[in-house]
This record gives C-alpha cells, sequence and structure tokens, in this order.
C-alpha cells in the first residue's frame, strides 16, 4: 500500500477540525470513509494518528510530528502544475551561459537586466569562456547558448545557430605616455613605435586576429607579435605592464588598468562581431524565451 495524497489531505483535515464528522463535511463526504481513510493511513505508517473518545479527537505525538510535513507535502504538490506550466512556457527554469570578455564588457549587462526583469523565475547560470571552448560546451550540451566572436568552425556549423548582436570598431590599446599619443584625437598606426603586439592566437579567434593584422597591413606596418593571451583582461594587463600595445574591440575600453590608454584609429578599422550561437536542435523553452527577447531589440 502506497501513501496517497489523498490521504493526507484527509489527515490534515481531521487535524485542523479534531471533528471526524465536521471533518467530513468539509472534505465533501460521509464520515465512514473518512475513518476508513484514517485507519489506512496510521496502518501504513504504524502508529496511531488520533486519539479517540465519544467526546473529543486529540493528535498523538506521531500525529503533531506529521502534521506540519503533511502540510507541507500537500503544498509543494499544489505548486506542481503552476511549476510545470511555467517551465514548459520558459517563464522558469535554468538558463546555461557563457560568453566571451567583450560580450561581458558591453552588451551582455543590459541583455541580462532585461532578461531577469521578463523571466525573474529562471535561474542564470553563467561562465566565461574563449569561444574555441564555447563551441564545444554547445555540441556538449553543457551549455544553451554562447556569446562568441564568429565565425563558427565548419564541422560545428550544421549543428549551430548564430545570431549576431553587436558590431564595434578596433581601437588602440597602449602604454601611457607614448609620444604619439601626446595629441588628443585619433592615432595612426604608423606613427606608434615598434612595441610588440599583444594579440589574440589564431587557433582561438581567428577572425579577430586576422582583423587586426589587416589593420597594420593597411597602414603599411609590420607588426612583431610578442606575446599571445587567450583572455582579453591579460592582454590589457600586458600593456598595463609595458610589454607591449594591443588592437581590441571598443568595448574593452571599459577595461580600466592603471598605465593604460585607448585611442581611436585614424586609420580604416574593420569591425569586431560578437553574437549569441546556440545548438540547433535545443528545444528548451527557455532558450527560446532568450532568443526571442534578442530578437526583438
Amino acid at each position: 500500500m502506497n501513501l496517497e495524497l489523498r490521504q493526507l489531505r484527509h489527515f490534515v483535515t481531521v487535524a485542523e477540525e479534531l471533528h471526524f464528522g465536521r471533518a467530513a463535511a468539509r472534505l465533501h463526504m460521509t464520515q465512514p470513509p473518512l475513518s476508513q481513510s484514517i485507519a489506512g493511513l496510521e496502518e501504513l505508517l504504524g502508529a496511531p494518528l488520533f486519539l479517540r473518545n465519544r467526546r473529543q479527537v486529540n493528535l498523538t505525538p506521531a500525529g503533531s510530528a506529521l502534521l506540519p510535513e503533511a502540510r507541507r507535502i500537500l503544498d509543494e504538490a499544489g505548486a506542481l502544475p503552476e511549476l510545470v506550466r511555467r517551465v514548459a512556457s520558459g517563464e522558469a527554469g535554468r538558463l546555461a551561459l557563457s560568453f566571451v570578455t567583450t560580450a561581458g564588457v558591453s552588451v551582455l549587462p543590459a541583455i541580462l537586466r532585461g532578461y531577469s526583469a521578463a523571466y525573474p523565475k529562471v535561474r542564470l547560470v553563467l561562465q566565461e569562456a574563449t569561444s574555441d571552448l564555447q563551441f564545444e560546451e554547445l555540441l556538449q550540451g553543457r551549455i544553451d547558448a554562447g556569446f562568441v566572436i564568429p565565425p563558427l568552425p565548419g564541422r560545428q556549423d550544421s549543428l549551430l545557430d548564430y545570431l549576431k548582436i553587436v558590431e564595434e570598431p578596433l581601437v588602440l590599446c597602449a602604454p601611457g605616455g607614448l609620444d604619439a599619443l601626446r595629441a588628443r584625437g585619433p592615432v595612426r598606426l604608423r606613427d606608434l613605435p615598434p612595441l610588440p603586439l599583444l594579440i589574440f592566437p589564431r587557433a582561438v579567434a581567428p577572425a579577430l586576429h586576422d582583423a587586426v593584422l589587416a589593420c597594420f597591413r593597411a597602414a603599411g606596418v609590420t607588426p612583431v607579435i610578442g606575446q599571445e593571451a587567450i583572455q582579453m583582461q591579460t592582454i590589457v594587463s600586458l600593456v598595463s605592464g609595458g610589454m607591449g600595445l594591443a588592437l581590441v574591440p571598443q568595448s574593452v575600453s571599459n577595461l580600466m588598468r592603471p598605465g593604460v590608454e585607448y585611442r581611436a584609429l585614424a586609420d580604416p578599422t574593420p569591425l569586431a562581431e560578437t553574437g549569441l550561437a546556440w545548438r540547433r536542435d535545443n528545444d528548451s523553452p527557455v532558450l527560446k524565451g532568450f532568443l526571442d527577447l534578442l530578437r526583438k531589440d
């Protein structure tokens, strides 16, 4: 014999009324089946729940211990339909997102504020990661979506979908105090001293790596690559330490470090793109709600 919610509901009603007749009336049933239900519950639990005599009904110690737990179980069971409805509609659940630094310091905060306001019952799980790691996490199903720097690797293109979120120009990130930075306004690459170039590895962000080198080629400058780093924070910190200069997406200028100056470029500058990638076969209602919100903006 298994415990039934019906039995717990009968027990709680009798415990509140301390009278089988009034409890039966509340439950819209007759007294004999109510008494049978309580007797079955006592048999199942192996202890009497009520002390009965002709004049009164009282809870036993076992009944008193059961009452708050029975109420909790009934409350949780009553909340299940609404929980299921919310999850099925994308109003509740869990959304796992990864993001590159450029998204974290540009579009992501506003996106998360808007999403949390629209879907306050969804639990967001966030982690920062490079694009190549995010593609692998997506394919393994460990995250729902990721803010990445395109392009998607060819072997994964058929499995992933992509939505462009933002485009922004590259800017100079250089140690402060350079002669070329004394004047206000945009800087020409050929006016900079031959400091080592700090850059993302091509294996991690091929489009960004190639865009940076294309800027130097267009300016007639051949840079010497000093260090490669897979995080924008690391690149900016290396610049702060005087290890060289870098070209970074404009949003990275929000990362303030001592001894670092950001300047617009006078040279023609390609746009650096950041977008959202997700598995094409991910039918999560929570992800659908997130995508719908992004597409509206």
